[in-house]
């Protein structure tokens, strides 16, 4: 399915005429600095438990000790409602059962006004999880994708796997070519200790498209192996940028050798800031706030290391070279012209940062950074709302939220995790940006919110 980068824009945020969240944001420090935290604004208003609009639905239907149809799953502002789908076990058109651990997830543009989502199953080669045919499976059973067509009225359609034999697939991003591109979260390699028979900690592009039908396996291995978290593509150059989820990651560009051929091979880069050889960006970086720090890139040699010794790591090599660290690199997004991502224990109280590049001046701006855990705390899963809001999941302690910052650069909460502590993540908005798209991770829910959302913000 070809995307045209005007399509691509849409679905990845920039529909709000290219507003840049960096002016506000610098008013969001100029009102918070006396003050030494975030601010805060009212988003959408309070938020109020609600049980799923499709809760008749769901009668019967009881997931990790939750009542589906009697529970309410999600806190939502007035005006806003959701219906829970794709859940846990549930029965597929390919004949398997939904598998667990919902994770990183995309929409698209389906026919008949369909969305189709690609959804990571973040599970390790024991799992029960997703499953296919042998010679579509890359290592072994675990983690992988699955594939789900959703009707205007946000319900399931059909639903599939759709890469099998992968670990702990996390993250990962949108192409403007119509992929998803997966990510293993995962470095294991095949030792008399494990099951592995190939080497994992690559990417792989699934197509989206309404066939019941399972990606070739093929790791994308000119883009690195190493902890993958997400990816985010620029629609202009087809550059992928990538995050890492250690703590002490690189930010990644890689520039394929042909445009929408991921395949193709290509430069693999690590982002270093200028007079800043190796700087941690973790602490004592608040005092760059809203500043455009000019960056430049340095080449990894070595994009496929044979052993998980650190000292010939991707992350190693680039830093030995002068790239900047990063605190677990985690969301990636595109969107507002930026490449935005999240860094989920970074800033001076280890509560997260979130940072937005800027590919047209090769520039890299702290946007946020938490303060108090009570605004903000381990921002994972990062998108960009088609009015320029970024929408961030946390995966914390406590309860979790998804997180909004608006123009004006205050951090609202939108939504809450209502019946436990697991993160939430995956948060995407449709192609005609009517619906928010999130998982509850655990026990794996995937809900549909819609609501208000020209409503004004403040």
């Amino acid at each position: 399915m070809a995307f045209s980068r005007r399509r691509f824009l849409s679905l990845a945020g920039a529909g709000a005429a290219g507003v840049s969240m960096l002016s506000p944001l610098e008013a969001l420090y100029a009102r918070a600095a006396a003050r030494g935290q975030v601010a805060r604004g009212i988003g959408y208003g309070s938020l109020q438990a609600k049980l799923p609009e499709n809760a008749a639905e769901l009668v019967g239907i009881v997931l990790g000790g939750i009542n589906l149809s009697t529970t309410p799953l999600l806190e939502l502002p007035p005006g806003f409602n959701y219906t829970a789908i794709s859940y846990t076990g549930q029965n597929m058109d390919d004949g398997n059962k939904v598998p667990g651990s919902h994770d990183g997830m995309a929409a698209f543009p389906g026919p008949n006004n369909t969305t189709i989502l690609v959804r990571n199953q973040e599970l390790g080669p024991t799992s029960n999880g997703a499953i296919a045919r042998p010679e579509f499976v890359y290592d072994q059973i675990g983690g992988g994708t699955t594939t789900i067509i959703v009707g205007t009225d946000r319900r399931v359609r059909k639903h599939f796997v759709s890469l099998a034999g992968t670990i702990r697939n996390c993250a990962g991003g949108p192409t403007p070519w119509g992929s998803w591109v997966s990510c293993e979260e995962n470095l294991t390699i095949p030792e008399p200790t494990n099951t592995a028979t190939k080497k994992h900690g690559y990417n792989f592009e699934v197509p989206a498209t309404d066939d019941i039908k399972v990606a070739e396996p093929i790791p994308l291995v000119a883009m690195g192996r190493f902890n993958h978290e997400a990816v985010a593509v620029d629609p202009d150059s087809g550059w992928v940028y990538q995050t890492e989820d250690n703590g002490n990651s690189c930010f990644y560009r890689f520039r394929p050798n042909q445009y929408g051929n991921l395949r193709s091979g290509g430069i693999l880069e690590a982002l270093a800031i200028e007079a800043m050889p190796t700087v941690n960006t973790r602490t004592n970086f608040l005092q760059y706030k809203n500043q455009p720090l000019p960056v430049r890139w340095m080449t990894i040699d070595t994009v496929d290391p044979a052993t998980n010794d650190d000292s010939i790591s991707v992350r190693r090599q680039g830093q030995n070279k002068g790239a900047a660290i990063f605190s677990r690199g985690e969301g990636c997004w595109y969107g507002n012209g930026l490449v935005y991502f999240t860094c989920s224990n970074g800033g001076n109280i280890g509560q997260g940062q979130v940072f937005a590049y800027d590919p047209s001046n090769d520039t890299i701006t702290l946007v946020v950074e938490s303060t108090n855990s009570e605004e903000l705390n381990a921002p994972d899963n990062i998108t960009v709302a088609p009015f320029g809001d970024l929408f961030i999941c946390e995966d914390g302690s406590g309860t979790e939220y998804v997180i909004g910052v608006n123009q004006q650069g205050e951090l609202y909460r939108f939504a809450t995790n209502a019946i436990n502590g697991s993160e939430f993540a995956g948060a995407c908005f449709s192609p005609d940006g009517q619906t928010l798209f999130v998982n509850i991770q655990s026990p794996g829910i995937t809900c549909a919110i819609w609501g208000p959302w020209t409503r004004r913000r403040s």
